[in-house]
């Protein structure tokens, strides 16, 4: 049988994991373009969060906490799948296809610039561009200064025009992170 304190905790993590689990699952969506682990990496990453409740709820910022566990299982991921590429590579030889011109929705010719983007690029934009998180707020998230952010979101914009070929990359950026589905309430 628990104690109150215990039983408090729990009531309390109960309710922030209800507030932030879809948002935590949206942003491991959006920096690592696989849907299927998404869900996966929101669930460590609250998991994580409940071995350390006690810290977690006593921080000035437990939802910006929570994202900055998210973007570093979202880290861990994509260099475990750049090693395996790499060694996969070793083995079979990696033929290059690609499309002229592809004919397909926006959304998918965002997310895939977004994938060549590297990660802290990518997480500033997706941070500031699909979460309207601040400068401030994103790097509480991501655990650097503001000027990081501010320098890493207008390289990635920047790199996204480039990618896209258009000036209105950040529109484009913007809907098709709105089509991945809406942030889940949380600390802007």
């Amino acid at each position: 049988m628990g104690t109150a304190v215990d039983d408090a905790a729990s009531v309390e993590f109960h309710a922030f994991f209800e507030r932030h689990y879809a948002e935590l699952s949206r942003l491991a969506h959006l920096l690592t373009g696989e849907a299927d682990a998404a869900d996966d990496l929101a669930a460590d990453a609250l998991l994580a969060l409940w071995n350390r409740w006690d810290r977690v709820r006593a921080a000035d910022h437990p939802a910006a906490y929570a994202r900055g566990v998210v973007a570093n299982l979202a880290r861990t991921r994509i260099r475990s799948a750049v090693r395996e590429r790499r060694r996969v590579a070793l083995f079979w030889s990696q033929r290059e296809e690609r499309t002229e011109n592809p004919d397909v929705a926006g959304v998918v010719d965002v997310q895939d610039a977004l994938r060549r983007l590297p990660f802290r690029k990518r997480a500033c934009v997706v941070l500031r561009h699909a979460f309207d998180l601040s400068e401030k707020d994103t790097a509480l998230t991501l655990g650097v200064s503001v000027g990081t952010v501010k320098s890493q979101t207008s390289k990635g914009m920047a790199e996204l025009q480039r990618l896209l070929g258009t000036q209105a990359a950040p529109q484009k950026v913007h809907a098709a992170m709105a089509r991945t589905g809406e942030a889940g309430g949380g600390d802007r």
